[in-house]
């Protein structure tokens, strides 16, 4: 199912699509003096962990279409405007359809004429998946990547930790089914130990906390316990090999996970390249300097890589 666009402003107009059911809603963002007659390529852009389209994918996607390219930032299933229950579901595998779908709804308009993907930081993992599995995809881009394995789990949580939370999981899950009611927990946190993500330094989630930056009313800073399950089990390498896609990775070594990084660069196959630069993690977020750097080096790579032809 689709909708005709509804023109909010001169470059940015919200849209939906299907998926499995589910409607998907999102923001397209095109060039100034754009013409539907006219033939462009296209970039999906999507951002952290339980994230939603106003934040840093909508900032990405504006800067994207300032330099010639449609492009779609768009909340996945359960989160922000998008349909799907429980709320503040994590499913890697869902995030996949809902990938899938997106590449759907961009090749099919008549203006689109390749398509490519731009995952920033946990969105990247989601990303190696997509351009692994789907063909369509002919550029990825991988913006301070929150690539994560099992390593990653084990070193974070514990095994004793890891086997904790999917029995909360699985209690989330059954209380779900029988009464209708979801558990929730914080996602990021410098008080709460039971976070997602708890870190217990003064503003290390500021970009979360403060309306001026990430914490845009259409956020819930929160993730359905029933989520430990897929989450737990999630690992954004284990396809990394398979991909064939021309692929850019913009990394440093203050972001999230710069050795899987590197992991990731060095297992793709064919044309490839790897942009090691400056900042913070949440520098890539909406920080000018780092953002401008990551979206002229992608656009520099997808220029030359982004065509209708087959993945190299």
């Amino acid at each position: 199912m689709k909708t005709q666009p509804t023109e909010e402003n001169k470059v940015q107009r919200k849209i939906n699509f299907d998926r499995d059911g589910l409607t998907l809603v999102g923001n397209l963002f095109t060039p100034d003096e754009f013409d539907e007659n006219g033939r462009y390529q296209a970039v999906i852009v999507q951002g952290s962990f339980t994230s939603v389209k106003e934040q840093m994918a909508g900032t990405y996607a504006e800067k994207f279409a300032e330099q010639g390219f449609v492009a779609l930032s768009f909340d996945y299933a359960h989160y922000g405007e998008s349909e799907g229950q429980p709320r503040q579901y994590e499913s890697p595998a869902e995030k996949l359809s809902d990938l899938r779908a997106a590449v759907t709804y961009l090749t099919e308009l008549p203006y689109v004429e390749a398509v490519g993907m731009v995952g920033v930081c946990t969105s990247a993992s989601n990303a190696t998946h997509l351009a692994a599995q789907d063909s369509r995809v002919k550029g990825l881009a991988t913006i301070a990547g929150f690539l994560v394995n099992q390593d990653v789990f084990a070193a974070t949580y514990g095994e004793d930790g890891m086997a904790a939370r999917r029995e909360q999981a699985a209690a989330a899950k059954k209380k779900y089914e029988e009464t209708g009611e979801a558990t929730t927990i914080t996602v990021y946190s410098e008080s709460d130990k039971d976070a997602v993500n708890y870190i217990p330094f003064e503003g290390v989630f500021d970009y979360y906390e403060n309306e001026s930056r990430g914490n845009v009313p259409q956020y819930k800073n929160e993730l359905d316990v029933s989520s430990w399950a897929n989450w737990l089990s999630f690992d954004a390498l284990s396809e990394a090999s398979s991909i064939t896609t021309p692929t850019i990775v913009v990394h440093s070594d203050e972001s999230a996970l710069p050795e899987n990084a590197k992991k990731l660069y060095e297992a793709v196959q064919g044309e490839k390249e790897l942009v090691w630069s400056d900042g913070n993690h949440y520098d890539y977020y909406d920080s000018p300097k780092q953002m401008d750097n990551a979206v002229a080096n992608v656009t520099r790579f997808f220029r030359i890589h982004l065509t209708e032809g087959p993945a190299a």
